[in-house]
């Protein structure tokens, strides 16, 4: 018997989308989001502290760019969360399409123009589709390996996936960027392993990228720079002439980082970060603008918010619906993951350069969106878990 209708609930013409657990608004993982501000925040002030004096006539002029890209970054991120995730796997092909296409058409520019160009310059904003091949080469390899519902990956679907991430990687060490190149190799290792790929298989990704990197360094693809890079790691107390800038740079991160000792200077008192010693450090080295200013204390807050972020995202790809959903979790953490270890790896000297920038913190607006794009992703998978 029905209820008499002056007995009834009114109807606030939301039906039940409020009162159900499957709403994806109430789904959001606000540790994530709020963790992911934080850095983006913090990002902004360290721009600001070491590039206030590279351009006298603004100090502004880095800082500004980057609450720029962030805030235009979070719209982005936004609407990506509001799309259901499935609504790329139907568009992989294309985005993959597109991207293999604007990394060739890079390329031929560079030969054209006679210099290695690594973005496309578009008047006063540079894009980099390197950056943007870590999100379409991701949804396209999660997608490929989705179609295969076993707990261990098959060799040929290992080498089909193995196809969609060595194009675009190939294209990408021959620009020259052997970092991004290297995070095409990690996005690869990071969702197979996940996806029940056999450790042989993990190792013959190792070998192969290994294998190109050496390649490429024998054939002189990678630029001079480059080679200069991996002679300071190689040999960090190098007396060579030759090689006193790149190793100059190092060792003022290094310095910087151990000057901050256990509290640091003082934001913006640190000298190194200050005076300009280490060259593009708002883009290469901001962790040692973190470490100098607030020291050990502040780097070590400053990495437990990654390791925040990695465990929240490792959290969600667990929960996730399907296979495509928990592949992108995957993907993004082994990313996030590698390219944290490596940027400050290289600051305090125990990896190579490679200009891997930190991630929400290093200055650059393709990097910035990238990751927002991608913790977006992230967030739909999370929104939708329970459809």
């Amino acid at each position: 018997m029905s209820l008499p209708l002056l007995h009834r609930k009114p109807d606030s013409g939301l039906g039940n989308i409020r009162s159900s657990p499957a709403d994806p608004t109430r789904n959001i993982d606000w540790v994530l989001l709020f963790t992911q501000g934080v850095l983006s925040v913090i990002g902004c002030f360290v721009v600001f502290a070491s590039s206030r004096n590279r351009v006298p006539a603004d100090p502004f002029y880095y800082t500004t760019r980057q609450v720029i890209f962030t805030i235009i970054a979070a719209f982005v991120m936004f609407a990506v969360m509001s799309i259901d995730y499935q609504f790329w796997k139907e568009r992989a092909r294309v985005l993959y399409g597109v991207t293999i296409i604007a990394l060739v058409l890079l390329k031929l520019m560079s030969q054209a123009s006679g210099r290695d160009l690594i973005t496309f310059e578009l008047g006063p904003i540079n894009v980099q589709p390197q950056e943007f091949a870590k999100v379409t080469v991701l949804i396209a390899l999660a997608a490929y390996l989705s179609q295969e519902r076993s707990e261990e990956l098959s060799y040929p679907r290992f080498l089909g996936g193995l196809m969609v991430v060595g194009a675009p990687a190939l294209l990408t060490l021959i620009q020259p960027d052997m970092g991004s190149a290297s995070m095409l190799a990690v996005l690869a290792m990071g969702v197979m392993l996940v996806a029940g790929a056999k450790p042989k298989y993990i190792a013959l990704i190792t070998f192969l990228s290994i294998v190109s990197v050496v390649a490429a360094f024998v054939t002189r693809i990678v630029n001079e720079y480059q080679i200069e890079r991996l002679r300071v790691f190689l040999d960090p107390d190098t007396i060579n002439p030759e090689l006193q800038d790149a190793a100059f740079q190092v060792r003022n991160s290094i310095r910087a980082v151990g000057n901050g000792g256990m509290f640091g200077q003082g934001w913006l008192q640190g000298p190194l970060t200050a005076e300009g010693y280490i060259p593009v450090m708002w883009a290469d080295f901001p962790f040692a603008a973190v470490a100098e200013e607030f020291g050990f204390v502040g780097g070590a807050a400053l990495l437990s918010l990654f390791a925040l972020a990695i465990f929240r995202i490792w959290r969600i790809m667990m929960l996730s619906r399907d296979l495509f959903g928990m592949y992108l979790c995957a993907g993004v953490c082994s990313m996030l993951l590698f390219q944290v270890f490596q940027n400050v790896g290289m600051t305090v000297g125990i990896m190579p350069v490679t200009g891997l920038p930190l991630p929400f913190i290093s200055y650059g607006g393709s990097g910035q969106l990238t990751w927002f794009i991608m913790f977006g992703l992230v967030q739909s998978v999370h929104m939708r878990r329970m459809r």
